[in-house]
């Protein structure tokens, strides 16, 4: 029986939620208005916090600044770079997984630990990686006649490299979704189809993949959420360069530069407005693509 609210069991339950509510005021909301604020701050002194004018000149500096569009540009190539591999290499793991249980509980802990580790240091073991005599990579591909490649200082490889960096490292958590969302797809359909005589192929496309829609989806938005604000790896993979000659600068690096290198505070807040409003229409775009074609 559900109890009627009371006005003491409200107050009770505002007490409970008030603390979170403070925290996402305090480190969300707040950040987002000041930036929005600061995007609008022509005139500026940031150690005074004294504005002396207001206008657009901020996001006129930046929309003729070829540099923003290299970055988004940059960014957007990483995002198609990395998400459907990363998905596609996740679920056909996950699958593995799924079927073949023998040391399945180790290649879990295996696969997730990337996840977990620090950035910096999976940059540094990927340096080693991609060094261009004595790394891994140029070893692998040589055995195919393949000439080595200068990965990290060649402006043509630089984002391949950071985007097969940042595949191995998200692969472990889209694994654990995708291995939770084929859990709980009822058995019974597979059982029913093998009655029909569907084979491996179309049990897969007609159960699986519509039946993992949902975690697909989830999958895919934190993806691409994450992958448009991608800038440790960067940092980290090229000693705190944006690649050699800005081959691998992205928007949130551009942010970054404008922010604490060259201290146009007013000018790094107008990027991140433009950075969200491209990850807003992105994230719109697949909500209705989900309310279309995935089913819960």
């Amino acid at each position: 029986m559900i109890e009627k609210p009371t006005l003491k069991s409200t107050l009770r339950a505002w007490a409970y939620i008030a603390p979170m509510i403070a925290i996402i005021g305090v480190f969300n909301i707040y950040p987002i208005l000041k930036s929005l604020a600061m995007s609008f701050y022509s005139d500026y002194n940031f150690y005074q916090d004294v504005v002396y004018a207001y206008g657009w000149d901020n996001f006129i500096q930046i929309f003729n600044d070829s540099n923003l569009f290299l970055a988004i540009k940059n960014t957007f190539i990483f995002v198609l770079g990395v998400v459907p591999l990363s998905i596609m290499l996740s679920l056909g793991i996950a699958l593995l997984l799924h079927n073949v249980q023998f040391l399945s509980g180790f290649f879990r802990s295996i696969y997730f630990l990337p996840f977990v580790t620090s950035t910096v240091a999976i940059s540094i073991v990927w340096n080693w990686i991609y060094h261009s005599r004595y790394g891994l990579m140029n070893y692998f591909l040589g055995l195919f006649g393949v000439d080595p490649i200068n990965w990290i200082t060649d402006p043509k490889y630089s984002m391949l490299a950071l985007v097969i960096m940042a595949i191995w490292k998200g692969l472990g958590f889209n694994i654990i979704l995708f291995l939770v969302g084929l859990n709980n797809i009822d058995k019974g359909y597979y059982s029913a189809a093998k009655v029909d005589g569907a084979s491996d192929l179309q049990r897969f496309t007609n159960i699986t993949v519509p039946l993992l829609g949902p975690t697909t989806f989830l999958v895919t938005v934190m993806g691409v959420i994450s992958s448009f604000k991608v800038f440790d790896e960067v940092y980290s993979l090229f000693q705190g360069r944006p690649g050699p000659g800005n081959s691998a600068l992205t928007v949130v690096y551009y942010i970054y530069e404008k922010f604490y290198t060259e201290y146009q505070y007013g000018v790094a807040a107008a990027a991140g407005i433009v950075l969200f409003l491209i990850i807003l229409v992105v994230t719109l775009i697949q909500m209705a693509y989900n309310k279309k074609f995935v089913h819960y």
